[in-house]
């Protein structure tokens, strides 16, 4: 198999809230169908991400305030999410009531990262590569 691309698909409890959520990330909404909107898409540059309103995965956010730690209550999906500049994106997430559990960290495996969740648990890790340059 050769693949071309990956969407995830992310399982919401609030269509219109998770667009809302994106937007503030910096997102734009690609399409949505039904009537109301219950599934769609938003994207940043060429990434996209679906977004199902009660299906197509699992959610839940437990009471953790963390994210390299769980408890059972935690069923959000995890991705990475590879950027040019971590701390501004961080500077961006509080300017725009994003919940980050973990602020801009030089970790041990060379990546610079940020982790932020959505509201339904899913969680985002904001990355960079510590030896990568700027976008040519």
């Amino acid at each position: 198999m050769i693949a071309h691309g990956v969407t995830p698909i992310l399982n919401v409890s609030n269509f219109a809230e998770s667009i809302s959520w994106f937007e503030r990330l910096g997102w734009k909404k690609l399409w949505d169908w039904g009537d109301p909107p219950g599934y769609g898409a938003v994207s940043s540059g060429k990434v996209e991400i679906f977004l199902c309103h009660d299906g197509q995965g699992g959610r839940g956010k437990g009471s953790n305030t963390e994210t390299f730690t769980s408890d059972d209550n935690d069923k959000g999906v995890w991705m990475s999410i590879w950027v040019y500049d971590v701390d501004a994106i961080y500077q961006h997430c509080l300017a725009n009531d994003i919940e980050v559990t973990m602020p801009p960290t030089d970790e041990p495996w060379q990546v610079r990262e940020l982790h932020i969740r959505h509201p339904d648990g899913h969680v985002f890790r904001i990355s960079k590569g510590i030896d990568c340059g700027k976008e040519e």
